[in-house]
């Protein structure tokens, strides 16, 4: 992966910190960072959602810093911020179902732990803050394709938590003069996934099925859509988002996806027949608090920082299997 960089100026004088840095979305955004040069990459991850594993190859490298803390920790935040150029904001509780089953801790984290966060990047003086936003936050929207400026009722805890994200992310730009930029993530997918939680995201959960040729659960009929997003396309929004030099719209909150629509149905023919395995899905009921259709308009995120997604479904699913079948082992490890 990364085999062409998503900036064109130097990286080596900066110090970045990528919370969540431990996760699935934030260990592939640290090894972007490590592999073009950046002077200083910091961690800040408190290991309950990501696994030390996923940073294990960059823990030596000279650049890296790993800071174990929590973002409820207001202490932990200053800390980690300190002398930060740049803040990438991976951390957060996700899953709409365990926010139905825990709202209250969903709450703490992804709303009380992204206020710590602000400020300690508005008291540090932090050139940028970047942070994950969900494309949950359309809610009952039946709008396709999804535009950032108009959206629905959440239909989830964990939708609600990350639209007050926005606001609070637009009131300290306006109060503070904290540049914030939000991104509005469309089901990633990728390399180092996990698929045994008690939350997994449902193309990691196919994969690890095919791949034991067994037929994975759908939740309803499998005809819901959803646009699947590359991990190295959500990098690149990443890094572009952070180092773009100007933005063109006021409201700065950008749709992070590929702008394509493949159902459940669609995305388990395409595994089967890559894998060379034959069998009909579990249907189970539908699960309270999910959207019916996603698809993105990313016209904004090209227009603002010239994000161009360069990696489909298809060729995504392929770079995804083929990482789960060298990596048996470490997707079995929960370190």
């Amino acid at each position: 992966m990364f085999e062409k960089p998503f900036h064109s100026r130097p990286l080596n004088t900066l110090t970045i910190l990528v919370t969540g840095g431990a996760g699935f979305i934030g260990s592939n955004i640290v090894e972007y960072l490590l592999k073009f040069n950046t002077g200083r990459v910091k961690v800040l991850d408190n290991l309950s959602n990501g696994f030390y594993k996923n940073i294990e190859p960059f823990i030596s490298h000279p650049s890296l810093e790993f800071i174990e803390g929590d973002i409820r920790n207001s202490e932990d935040c200053r800390e980690a911020c300190r002398d930060c150029d740049f803040v990438l904001h991976q951390a957060a509780l996700g899953s709409v179902p365990r926010s139905i089953k825990d709202p209250v801790t969903t709450n703490s984290v992804n709303i009380g732990g992204f206020l710590n966060m602000l400020v300690a990047a508005r008291d540090n003086k932090v050139k940028r803050f970047v942070y994950a936003a969900s494309s949950s936050t359309y809610g009952d929207s039946k709008q396709l394709p999804k535009v950032e400026g108009t959206i629905g009722k959440p239909l989830s805890p964990y939708a609600l938590t990350k639209y007050v994200n926005e606001l609070y992310a637009e009131i300290f730009e306006k109060t503070y003069g904290l540049e914030c930029i939000g991104l509005r993530y469309f089901n990633v997918f990728g390399p180092r996934q996990d698929p045994k939680g008690a939350y997994a995201a449902v193309i990691p959960l196919f994969i690890d099925a095919v791949l034991e040729n067994r037929p994975p659960s759908i939740n309803g009929d499998g005809e819901q859509t959803r646009d699947f997003t590359f991990v190295e396309n959500v990098v690149e929004a990443n890094i572009k988002a952070a180092l773009s030099l100007g933005f063109k719209s006021e409201e700065k909150v950008y749709n992070v996806a590929y702008g394509e629509k493949t159902s459940l149905n669609q995305l388990l023919e395409v595994l089967k027949t890559k894998v060379g395995v034959d069998f009909d899905p579990v249907h189970k009921p539908e699960r309270a608090g999910d959207v019916r259709d996603s698809l993105a308009d990313i016209s904004k995120a090209r227009q603002d920082f010239e994000y161009n997604p360069g990696i489909d479904i298809r060729e995504g699913l392929e770079i995804t299997l083929e990482w789960f079948r060298k990596n048996k082992t470490f997707i079995t490890r929960r370190d």
